[in-house]
């Protein structure tokens, strides 16, 4: 390896040398003490990476050199430290890594060179669904169901296991893999042997989940990206990315009586959305970040997809070094945090130089309220006391064509509960009457039918957890619970979570509201809340019934939490609770009551919130290191159902005819050879689609229909529709995925009037079909498809199914508005061209319907920036100029392969063949 500034360096922590790029040295030549702290780990990973090819001296000074107004423009390559994976987008990585050990060889190569370089990590997370609910063997009972539905997927994960090197699986039943990457994976400062010595550097890395960013509370650099350059990188690949842009967000103050920090995250998402910060990176700051514990950062850090950023980050200082304490490092560890940070400039405190940004964002924290986010969009905070006229301002276009019921304000109650005051009788439906587990009541509008507190966001933060079982404790003492109608669920991010709220009494609380532990991943917000029950489903659909979830998630898109739930609210853990006793969103729980309690008197939210002094004094004796470490100390050894799967031998797995793990067609047929970038001729367009079109709306999710694409073939191979299991569980298989690309139920294709679901336009016949026939249709005819979207496109969970689903449906090109990063990354990296129309320009204002052939031509191998597209329809010719996002000469580069994973593929078979 090169060093052309001659940064090596030993550093010695407790006797031990660790050799280290030091960016001391290179700041006696450079000014660097400037440069915000994510740039200086960015600028430690060029230093240690030099070698005059992927990483030269010229990329260290634009680094170094850092203009923070300048637009990006200046690629560099970037190699994590280390890749974490849950299973749903972790599968098909290693169903691709085992797919290339059958091509690399085919190629004249070695299994064996398949093989992660970098460590990679994988969290069964995804899989658990709440089926049982309500009970104390809910548990237990979903997780036999979890791996009776995936036997052959956790089969193949441990034959995975123990074919890759460098490769670990946590076995379900652990926890949710970002909070088990923040207590337990993490390590801040890494360390590696290579030729001999010792090397000590920053804990960066990149995750399959968008989430990832949560680690980034914990100071360590990290993002989501694609599987397909997940996989790239632990072949040995460093990444290409534009130097960013810097956010600084500046934090003071502190948070006020009865504020949690999900409403604080609620808030910096709001605010950094309106800003804009798509492809940036947001560095936290100030005096606030003394008064904010690192579970509250780690909430902060989680969110930054929805607030769109590539990640947001918070320093090193003493308050990480009381975490990494706190949840069982070792004083070894500890102590190369703290003597690397300061050693490197990477350490924070009072005495920290200020950082140039590309621009600034205050916040002082005693101005952050009560909020919720809803109904559909993570960015749509309301405040508490608004909740009740945002639900009446998004049923009204719900409801529009319907009459009200004028006799449906009457609120019926189960035991515990009583008439909600407030309850607004003009706007809502009343459903017919259901009779269920004993209990007799109405559904209407507005009615809370799933409550979950879940997700890594929230469950990682003992502060709203333990808030949340003390505010469920006073309910309960005054003989409150959750309405009868409600799905209650938790569904602790890790083992210390349940250990905790055993320690503190409150999970038993917990339990007599109705909130019952129901698994340990992340349920309802992936959207594997399960079934509603039969007959709370009769009800909604016989009363076409608006119902609400609220859940403790970080995303709350159309169609993700439930089918059947039409709004979703994101909240706090006590808020969560505070809606499953109240039941429904047409009440105001700033003054209205949540219910009667068993003394006759209306029982209000402000009586049973806890204070912050009750949190922080239960907190002080609640967690400890000795939970951290008893929970983790065999975190990969799984309990006996996950050592008792079979699963095969060998480096080289032996395929069989499952409709869960299938060989991908995606090196079929190939060669040594590399192709060109062609003009495309003759495209017709697959769909045309609005604003925010999500990954959600993308990618194949939640559960199969039996009378779709998916479900057919599934009932084709012998598959009886109660083992479907979901999309996700599936992910392993094309076949399947292929089928349910494009095909979510809230998808709205502009080329056909009004019509939700996927289908589209077969315009040679003029019939209206599912995506996939339609595709099937053209790829028949040798027909080439483009997709037509608007604004802000591909954003959502950070799914490669998104962009291979597209692939496979024969789709050549995206023209969008707007594209979500990783989402454009993982196009380009499975050979689908993005395209951007010009500003001000889309597909209305060009008057394209869809029905038209398009020609894209002057792409000039991936060399020319634009590209002319010629459209021919009934209206006539007409031309416009598109925006070809190719954006670096390694993404050109990858495309002529026809992708990231066959170029890596050509790579490793041509050094064999050497």
């Amino acid at each position: 390896m090169l060093d052309s500034f001659a940064t090596r360096d030993t550093l010695n922590v407790n006797g031990s040398p660790y050799q280290i790029a030091s960016l001391t040295k290179l700041g006696k030549q450079l000014d660097i003490k400037r440069l915000p702290y994510s740039m200086k780990i960015l600028l430690e990973n060029l230093l240690r990476h030099e070698d005059g090819v992927n990483v030269t001296k010229k990329e260290i000074e634009a680094v170094a050199k850092w203009d923070a107004k300048a637009e990006p423009d200046t690629e560099i390559s970037f190699m994590p430290a280390r890749v974490v994976l849950q299973d749903f987008t972790g599968v098909p990585c290693v169903v691709d890594l085992a797919a290339m050990r059958d091509a690399v060889v085919k190629l004249g190569g070695d299994a064996k060179q398949i093989n992660p370089l970098a460590p990679a990590e994988l969290v069964i997370d995804h899989s658990v669904q709440v089926d049982v609910y309500g009970s104390a063997s809910a548990l237990e009972q979903n997780v036999d169901i979890e791996f009776q539905r995936n036997q052959e997927r956790y089969s193949f994960l441990r034959w995975g296991q123990k074919a890759f090197n460098n490769f670990k699986v946590v076995p379900p039943r652990t926890g949710i893999v970002h909070q088990v990457n923040l207590e337990h994976l993490a390590r801040v400062v890494f360390t590696h042997e290579k030729n001999g010595a010792a090397w000590a550097y920053p804990d960066t890395v990149f995750g399959t989940d968008s989430h990832t960013t949560m680690i980034n509370g914990l100071g360590v650099l990290g993002w989501g990206v694609g599987g397909i350059e997940a996989e790239a990188a632990m072949l040995g690949q460093p990444s290409s990315m534009l130097i960013p842009q810097v956010v600084g967000f500046k934090l003071s103050g502190k948070l006020s009586e009865g504020v949690t920090a999900t409403d604080l995250v609620l808030t910096v998402t709001q605010m950094l959305r309106k800003l804009g910060v798509v492809g940036k990176f947001v560095e936290f700051f100030g005096d606030g970040l003394k008064h904010l514990p690192l579970a509250d950062r780690a909430t902060i850090a989680n969110m930054a997809p929805e607030y769109g950023a590539t990640c947001g980050i918070f320093p090193i200082d003493q308050e990480a070094l009381n975490y990494l304490h706190l949840s069982g490092r070792s004083k070894a560890q500890i102590q190369l945090v703290e003597t690397y940070a300061k050693a490197q400039g990477l350490w924070h405190d009072e005495h920290t130089p200020p950082a140039e940004f590309s621009t600034t964002l205050e916040l002082n924290l005693a101005e952050v309220k009560p909020s919720l986010a809803g109904p559909k969009r993570p960015q749509d905070r309301v405040l508490l006391e608004d909740v009740k006229k945002s639900f009446h301002a998004s049923l009204e276009g719900l409801t529009a064509s319907r009459k009200a019921d004028p006799s449906h304000h009457a609120r019926f109650a189960g035991e515990g509960g009583g008439t909600a005051v407030g309850h607004d009788a003009s706007a809502c439906a009343k459903g017919p009457r259901v009779q269920w587990n004993g209990e007799d009541f109405h559904l209407e509008d507005g009615s809370v039918v799933i409550a979950a507190i879940t997700s890594c966001t929230n469950t990682s933060n003992p502060a709203v957890m333990l808030g949340a079982g003390l505010l469920a404790k006073k309910a309960a003492a005054k003989g409150l619970k959750a309405k009868p109608w409600v799905k209650a669920s938790i569904g602790p991010g890790s083992l210390v979570v349940t250990d905790y709220l055993k320690k503190t009494g409150l999970l038993p609380e917990l339990e007599k509201t109705g909130f019952y532990v129901v698994g340990y991943g992340c349920t309802t917000c992936i959207g594997n809340s399960g079934p509603l029950p039969q007959e709370i489903s009769k009800g909604i659909a016989e009363g076409d019934l608006a119902v609400a979830s609220v859940l403790s998630g970080n995303r709350n898109f159309e169609g993700r939490v439930h089918p059947e739930v039409k709004m979703n609210y994101l909240a706090s853990p006590p808020l969560v609770v505070a809606y499953a006793l109240a039941g429904s969103l047409d009440v105001d729980l700033s003054k209205d009551a949540l219910g009667t309690g068993s003394d006759g008197e209306p029982v209000y939210l402000k009586d049973i919130w806890p204070s912050n002094k009750e949190i922080s004094d239960l907190m002080a004796n609640a967690v400890n290191p000795e939970m951290f470490a008893h929970n983790y100390a065999d975190v990969f050894k799984g309990d006996s159902r996950w050592n008792a799967i079979d699963s095969p031998e060998g480096s080289v797995y032996r395929w069989t005819d499952s409709t869960y793990i299938k060989n991908p067609p995606y090196f079929d047929g190939m060669t040594m050879t590399t192709g060109k970038i062609e003009d495309i001729h003759g495209a017709r367009a697959l769909g045309v689609f609005g604003d925010s079109i999500t990954t959600d709306h993308i990618s194949p999710a939640g559960s199969i229909k039996k009378d779709s694409p998916a479900g057919r073939f599934l009932i084709g191979k012998g598959v009886e529709p109660k083992d479907f299991n979901s999309y996700g569980s599936r992910r392993g298989n094309d076949d399947v995925m292929v089928r349910g690309t494009f095909a979510n139920i809230r998808i709205k294709n502009l080329m056909l009037d009004g019509v939700e679901g996927g289908y589209t336009l077969h315009v040679p016949s003029g019939e209206q079909m599912a995506i996939y026939d339609a595709a099937m249709k053209y790829k028949a005819d040798n027909t080439p498809l483009i997709v037509i979207a608007g604004k802000e496109y591909g954003t959502g969970s950070s799914r490669d199914w998104a962009a291979k689903g597209t692939l496979l449906l024969g789709v050549k090109a995206v023209i969008a508005e707007s594209f979500e990063r990783i989402h454009r990354s993982n196009l380009v990296g499975m050979g689908v061209l993005p395209l951007q129309f010009k500003d001000g320009e889309n597909a209305k204002s060009l008057g394209l319907t869809g029905k038209e052939t398009f020609e894209i031509t002057g792409l000039k191998d991936g060399e020319s920036k634009e590209a002319t597209v010629v459209v021919k329809g009934e209206g006539g010719e007409k031309t416009f100029t598109v925006k070809v996002l190719l954006l670096t000469p390694k993404e050109r580069e990858f495309f002529r392969h026809g992708g990231i994973l066959q170029y890596v593929l050509r790579q490793l078979a041509s050094k064999k063949a050497a």
